[in-house]
């Protein structure tokens, strides 16, 4: 564990946020790592806990771990000490505990394990009074890895592809999120959705009201773009922060930034996430065409 952390009896925020979709390729960790960087460049102590079997957000900061070295499967299926795993980062506030292929098969090997769902928690509560944002980067899939986020976290944060097909699915995942909050773990609240990968197109646009039309006020302001630079910084194993502050990718997950730590009073809003699923499965049914956003042109027949 990495030095220069404060007391157990400091009092700090103790936020626990997955990022959470079962749809790959949406930015998942590229909001992890980013979001990470900013929270713990800001003076926050943040640990970001990588749960996806591919690695990315350990690679993504320059962190690369064999299959000699322990990592986060360790601490789940073996019950080693997550405080003798995890890694200091380039950030002075930022740790990391990694991920590595040995994941993959943890799925399997926690089906008949005891307290399946609770062996991520466990693992946080005996590191969180450490730490003021715990960040967990999930994998693709609604699986027990994915449970065991769900039930460790208090907060859960769904990118969404700035795209018409964003809605599929995330009518499963917010029933996920729903019986996790019934049957495991009363604390968890959808935090909110951030949309990713936006251009400016008529279908994006239309996608993002599509959006808020049924997330309502769950939606972040901030939109992250599409933008090279965002794609490029994980190859050099460096957040945005530090492979390009100055392109549009990073100013937009330093606005997300805030809007999360400002966000302190996401217990006291109002959570409708309960009507969410119906309401996109009305979307789905009501037959809306996919270019809905692009204008129709006439064509007129000619002879040959």
């Amino acid at each position: 564990m990495a030095e220069n952390k404060p007391d157990k009896t400091a009092s700090l925020l103790g936020r626990v946020i997955s990022i959470v979709n079962q749809k790959g390729g949406v930015g998942k960790s590229t909001t992890a790592i980013n979001l990470s960087a900013y929270l713990s460049c800001s003076g926050y102590r943040t640990l970001l806990i990588d749960l996806d079997p591919q690695g990315n957000s350990t690679t993504g900061l320059g962190i690369y771990i064999n299959k000699n070295h322990n990592s986060i499967y360790d601490v789940l299926i073996n019950n080693l000490d997550p405080g003798k795993i995890i890694i200091s980062t380039q950030y002075e506030y930022l740790d990391i505990l990694p991920s590595s292929t040995k994941l993959a098969g943890a799925e399997i090997e926690l089906v008949s394990g005891f307290k399946r769902e609770y062996r991520l928690k466990k693992a946080i509560d005996s590191v969180a009074d450490f730490y003021d944002y715990i960040i967990i980067d999930c994998l693709p899939a609604l699986g027990l890895l994915t449970l065991n986020a769900l039930t460790a976290s208090k907060e859960v944060v769904i990118p969404l592809q700035c795209e018409y097909y964003a809605l599929e699915g995330i009518g499963r995942l917010v029933d996920t999120i729903n019986l996790v909050k019934k049957n495991l773990n009363p604390e968890l609240e959808i935090s909110g959705i951030v949309v990713t990968m936006y251009s400016k197109t008529r279908l994006a646009n239309q996608s993002i009201k599509n959006i808020n039309k049924y997330f309502n006020k769950k939606v972040y302001k901030t939109v992250i773009p599409r933008n090279v630079r965002l794609a490029e910084a994980p190859s050099y194993g460096k957040s945005i922060l530090t492979y390009d502050p100055g392109c549009p990718g990073a100013a937009a997950y330093h606005n997300l930034a805030k809007e999360i730590i400002n966000n302190h009073n996401h217990k006291n809003r109002k959570d409708d996430s309960g009507s969410i699923p119906l309401r996109i499965k009305n979307f789905w049914d009501s037959g809306e065409a996919p270019r809905h956003a692009v204008k129709k042109r006439k064509y007129s027949h000619q002879s040959v």
